[in-house]
């Protein structure tokens, strides 16, 4: 079971870096990007996959040092915040705007700044995920 948990965390780590990189660099180019949102969801399976096998752990009586726990727990929590912080962004974006008395054109740019709005929050949530992945895994040495 420590083996499929290291190695889930490896997976953690590589899926957060490629959503968060992904994410980012379609930030900087304004440019959505669709297959952005998938890697996101995997990343984030990989986090609640993760956190339940390190609870199975626990529950069978492996110990790890107090960092791992909280590094390890953390996660689950940027995730969510970053999930609320992602569901404001829209009227963040939109203010007082009347978005349906607006014409087409001006629609669209909203809609793409909500967009990258939302993809900024994600990414970087990635990106934060990415590195207390790696401090959990500098807490507790390989067994």
């Amino acid at each position: 079971m420590v083996g499929l948990h290291i190695a889930c965390g490896v997976a953690l780590i590589a899926a957060n870096f490629l959503a968060g990189a992904w994410g980012g660099i379609a930030w900087i180019r304004s440019h959505p990007s669709i297959g952005f949102w998938y890697a996101l969801r995997i990343a984030q399976a990989i986090v609640v996959i993760q956190a339940m096998l390190g609870l199975i752990l626990v529950f069978g009586g492996r110990e790890a040092s107090d960092l791992h726990y909280v590094y390890g727990a953390l996660p689950l929590l940027v995730s969510f915040l970053a999930e609320l912080t992602r569901a404001g962004a829209a009227q963040q974006e939109l203010g007082e705007l009347d978005f349906r008395a607006l014409p087409e054109d001006r629609q669209q740019q909203v809609a793409l700044a909500i967009l990258r709005r939302e993809m900024g929050i994600m990414a970087v949530s990635c990106l934060v995920i990415l590195f207390l992945a790696l401090r959990a895994a500098g807490t507790t040495p390989l067994i």
